[in-house]
This record gives structure tokens, sequence and C-alpha cells, in this order.
């Protein structure tokens, strides 16, 4: 099988037309197709049913693209390790987190990262669901949760606490709730259920409710940050991350006295990246950043 043909599959296959393939691989949708063909005819099976709408995948086409895939995850691997500088940290670094983290907390630090390794280019990718390292949709995670693959290094970065929380404006008009069932007269800003990036994102909306009861929200928002705006503006009580927290004075924390919920931070990466002077530094500069704001 003829690399370039594998290679234009590939793009293909995670396009879903050859119009689309053909821009990310700047070739005309003929060109693209004509090696589809002959890709199809070489192998005597076809590997996408075609319709209006685009394409999609045969069995077979299944097949080759989860081995295609793999291959082209290892070859990016190789090189980025063959790449790496002998001698000081360089080049580019994929990093996948959060949006709430991301933009909150890793990119205000990220000017003092490139001042101590300016070789190095970071490609931030900020997703609620969990990118695949192992296929190298990322180089390192930093997550909300535990790793589920076993295959990853991890290394707990922190304890992210998620206390509830109003505007200074919303206490003085409704008054400051001094249990949980007094959450029942005040409104709610919570996450809902679109892709949470934490566990136990909307605890204010069981806690002290019998169970299988839950509060209705006055607003559900998929954003962290935009909970954080729509609670600074006084449209209700909300959980949210305490580092997004303490960046905003006019957000007072309320019901202290009850236990709030406990993301855990980690920062993972592949075996493969274990030897990484990228990796090592950035790892390094999360664990300082997160010990300096404890």
């Amino acid at each position: 099988m003829d690399w370039d043909k594998l290679r234009i599959f590939h793009a293909v296959a995670e396009a879903g037309s050859f119009t689309h393939a053909g821009d990310v691989l700047n070739l005309s949708q003929s060109a693209v197709s004509r090696q589809i063909s002959a890709l199809e005819e070489a192998l005597q099976v076809p590997l996408f049913h075609r319709h209006a709408r685009g394409l999609i995948l045969t069995e077979q086409g299944e097949a080759m693209n989860r081995t295609v895939r793999e291959v082209f995850a290892k070859l990016a691997m190789t090189e980025a390790l063959l790449t790496e500088s002998k001698e000081k940290a360089a080049g580019r670094l994929k990093v996948t987190t959060t949006t709430a983290f991301g933009g909150a907390w890793l990119t205000p630090r990220l000017p003092a990262f490139f001042a101590a390794h300016p070789d190095i280019i970071i490609a931030l990718i900020l997703e609620d669901v969990d990118l695949d390292l192992g296929m190298r949709e990322a180089d390192v995670a930093i997550r909300m949760h535990p790793p589920r693959q076993p295959d990853l290094v991890q290394r707990h970065l922190a304890d992210i606490h998620m206390p509830a929380c109003a505007s200074a404006d919303y206490l003085a008009a409704h008054g400051t709730p001094a249990s949980p069932e007094e959450l029942d007269q005040h409104r709610l800003v919570l996450f809902g259920s679109y892709h949470p990036p934490a566990p136990d994102m909307d605890w204010l909306a069981t806690i002290g409710k019998p169970a299988g009861q839950r509060r209705t929200p006055t607003l559900e928002v998929n954003n962290l940050a935009a909970m954080a705006d729509a609670v600074a503006a006084g449209l209700g009580i909300g959980s949210l991350p305490h580092y997004i927290v303490n960046e905003r004075p006019s957000i007072r924390k309320v019901l202290a006295q009850v236990k709030v919920p406990i993301v855990e931070a980690y920062f993972v990466y592949p075996e493969e990246l274990r030897t990484s002077k990228r990796v090592a530094v950035f790892r390094d500069f999360l664990l300082s950043e997160m010990q300096a704001r404890n």
C-alpha cells in the first residue's frame, strides 16, 4: 500500500468528505477522489459508502482507519522524540485541558513559562472531553479526574475545591442561605448535563434534598467561565472552582460550613514521552505554580 494514498485515505476518513480532505491536503476534490478510488481498486474492497451528504466508512474502511491512525500516531510520537533537542527543552508541545482551567488558570501563567523556555511552542487545545493521548490527539493533558487509561504516566497536581458562591449584589438583594435547605428559596446557576468537565458539578441541585429530587435552576450554561460571569452579574448562586472565585473580588463564598466537592487535577502523558524535556519542564512549571498558589 502506497504511503501517500494511506495519508489521503486517513484525511478523508477524518474529514468525512473529499472536499474537506482536499482543503486539508491542499489537493483538488477530484485528485483526492482518484487516489481513494485507486486505493480501493488495489485492495479490491470498498472503503467508503458514497451518499449525497458525504462519506461513511465501510466495515473494511473502519478497520483500515484504525490501523492507519495507530501508524500515524506512532510516527508522530517518533518524530517528536527524534527532533527533541538534547541540550535544552525546545519544540512544539500539544497540551489539552478543560476550557475553564485552560482559560482562567493556565493561559494567564503561560507568559512566565515562555519567559523561562522561549524555545517551546505550546499548542493549547481546550476541550471538556478527554482527547486520546495514545492516538496523539495531544501530547499531554491536565485532567480533572484520575487517568482511566492504564498506560499513561500520571502526576497529581492539586485538589480543586468547588465552593458555593454568589455576588455581593445578589446576596444583598436576596439574602445569604444559612443551610443547604434554604437553597430552595434561591436562584441557582448550574452547569447542566453537557459533558461536565468534572464530577459533581451540579451538587447544589441536590444537597439538602430527598434522594431523587433536584432543584430547578434559573440558568444552565455549559461553560464555567460563563457561569462565573453569570454569578458575578447577580443571576444566582453557583458552584465554581476556587481558582476562579479567587480572581473575582465581587464573588462571595456561601455555605462555608458545608463540605464541598473536591476535583483532583492530574498531569498525564504517554509512557513514550517519559524522557521528553519539553514534558518535564512543563510538568515542573505546573507543579511550581500550583505550590506557589497554595
